[in-house]
């Protein structure tokens, strides 16, 4: 670890923190409805949206009709991908020709894009026309990011009503999250990529003369309109299948710094945010400080792993003062390289700079373990948010049964109705990961996928299944996906890990909104300052130590004392 490398990575973190607090209010407008320097000009625009789609954005919807809305048009999302991608070889926008995409690949891709997981078992210049690319996948990135950031303030609104029927409107959220903010910050993104050195073009290649002399033909296409809300809606499907490593993805270092600054500021302004919507901005920095104090341990975690390089390697004669730079971009380095793989996985955009099924043991720790919580420090667009309201109603209901009181959280008191909620949601994720998992390891189809064998294998699809549940959408880059087992469960996983949570969140706000919102007490437990953020920061500890501590000891843990022992894992 050096100096300047924390500068790098101290100057992105401050860029965010300035950035969002603005941005943060005006996110809080647009969700309230509230008008904004932009209303003057989108009102209109959004006007339109609502008659032609027969939607009175006046009248409000109760959880249940809020979760069905959102559901079919998830749906509709879903069907129509595949479609799209099923058909292509017949439509317009394909230079290079592609056919129709398979129908496992087609499924797990739709299901991905629609969750907003962006997981990819395929090159995007080898496997999709720029039609799929633009009108299916860049598409999904916009919407499926926005319906993550609807239900995190649906439930927002459920603290801030008393006895109310309704969370919202949920087309009218929707609408509001691209058009009033996604939108505008992606133009603006898209074009700073552009001037960056990130193409933007309809063709489809281009012709290159190497230094050698030897011809060479390079993939090119719309990178940087993809590119854009791919960091900025916390989505992380690439163009090309190296992802942000491609030098038409990450040219250089200050692009690479640009990207891992637009990951992170949607989910801590939407942090922000919500302070300021439940009437009390130390609500937002408490939770907005634990999230702050996972994410910067993982970035010094793996910065130091990496750095610190690996004793086989060494031991074989390869210089390790560098550290380890297996599968790195020497262009960002290990500072950058640490900074941008927590970030990605922190959140739940899932782009990439380097190879994480390269990084030391105790590194590839820090992104898997960062899914495994959730992708919630700071977390997906809105998914974050929602993911660590949950975790807090936990942590005031476990405060509650230490002093003998009943808990509340932000003036809502939290009962067994809550509490069955709150944890349906939170085992949903082990569920999938571990039941995956485990039927992968104990199946030929699902072994024979593996790079690797013995307890860095077990990482690989422990990985895969963490990312996909998750909606987080990295890969270890160890494990071959596009096989029908894979294709099929990760599927599955990336379904059942976006809306069988979702659907018990929506169903928790529904119950917060129509109870009594009761002023503070004596008796009430402070959930502003220190104490809970520390005590937020033992239940995320404790609750995910626990469900997933044996997994991680037969894999990434092993192969830390192995590589420390000068043992190959």
């Amino acid at each position: 670890m050096t100096v300047l490398g924390w500068l790098q990575i101290l100057l992105v973190l401050v860029a965010v923190v300035a950035a969002a607090v603005p941005l943060g209010r005006y996110i809080a407008k647009v969700m309230a409805g509230e008008r904004t320097f932009m209303t003057p000009v989108l009102a209109p625009i959004e006007g339109v949206f609502y008659a032609l789609a027969g939607v009175d954005k006046k009248r409000e919807q109760t959880w249940r009709g809020y979760t069905l809305a959102m559901l079919a048009f998830s749906a509709a999302g879903l069907l129509s991908l595949y479609a799209l991608q099923r058909l292509q070889g017949y439509l317009p926008l394909n230079p290079q020709g592609f056919d129709g995409v398979d129908p496992a690949l087609a499924f797990n891709s739709a299901v991905s894009f629609v969750t907003n997981t962006n997981w990819q078992n395929y090159g995007g210049e080898t496997t999709m026309s720029h039609l799929t690319q633009m009108a299916g996948l860049t598409v999904h990135n916009f919407v499926s990011a926005a319906t993550g950031l609807a239900m995190a303030f649906a439930l927002i609104r459920a603290f801030t009503r008393s006895e109310a029927k309704t969370i919202g409107n949920f087309w009218v959220d929707l609408t509001r999250g691209v058009l009033y903010l996604l939108l505008p910050l992606s133009i603006v993104l898209a074009l700073v990529m552009v001037a960056g050195g990130i193409p933007q073009t309809l063709l489809g290649s281009v012709d290159a003369t190497t230094l050698e002399g030897a011809k060479q033909v390079l993939s090119i296409g719309p990178v940087a309109s993809q590119e854009a809300i791919k960091e900025l809606g916390t989505n992380g499907g690439g163009f090309f299948n190296a992802n942000s490593s491609h030098p038409f993805e990450g040219p250089s270092a200050w692009i690479i710094m640009v990207e891992a600054f637009s990951l992170l500021l949607i989910p801590v302004a939407s942090v922000i945010a919500f302070g300021r919507l439940v009437g009390n901005w130390k609500e937002g920095r408490s939770l907005l400080v634990t999230m702050g104090i996972v994410l910067v341990l993982g970035i010094a975690v793996l910065y130091g792993a990496e750095t610190f390089g690996n004793p086989i390697l060494t031991a074989l004669g390869v210089d390790g003062s560098a550290g380890n730079l297996e599968g790195k971009e020497l262009r960002f380095g290990q500072a950058l390289t640490a900074l941008f793989s927590a970030g990605t996985t922190g959140t739940s955009t899932g782009s990439v700079v380097a190879m994480h099924d390269s990084l030391t043991p105790l590194g590839g720790l820090v992104p898997l373990f960062n899914m495994l919580m959730g992708c919630i420090t700071p977390g997906g667009v809105g998914a974050g948010l929602y993911g660590i309201l949950v975790l807090a109603i936990i942590t005031v209901f476990v405060a509650g049964l230490m002093v003998g009181r009943t808990p509340e959280y932000l003036g809502k008191k939290i009962e067994t109705r809550e509490m069955k909620l709150a944890m349906l949601a939170i085992l949903i994720y082990p569920l999938l990961v571990l039941g995956f998992t485990g039927m992968s390891v104990m199946l030929k189809t699902g072994l024979d996928s593996l790079n690797n064998a013995g307890p860095h294998g077990l990482s690989e699809i422990l990985y895969a299944f963490a990312s996909q549940t998750a909606n987080n959408g990295s890969a270890f880059a160890g494990l071959t996906g596009n096989t029908l087992w894979y294709n099929t469960t990760g599927g599955l996983a990336m379904f059942l890990g976006r809306f069988a949570y979702v659907v018990p969140v929506l169903a928790l706000a529904g119950s917060l909104a129509a109870k009594r919102k009761a002023p503070a007490s004596v008796g009430t437990f402070p959930t502003d300052g220190p104490l809970f953020v520390g005590l937020l920061l033992g239940v995320i500890a404790i609750l995910y130590l626990l469900q997933y501590f044996p997994a991680l000891a037969l894999g990434p843990i092993v192969e830390h004392f192995a590589m420390l022992s000068g043992h190959a894992y």
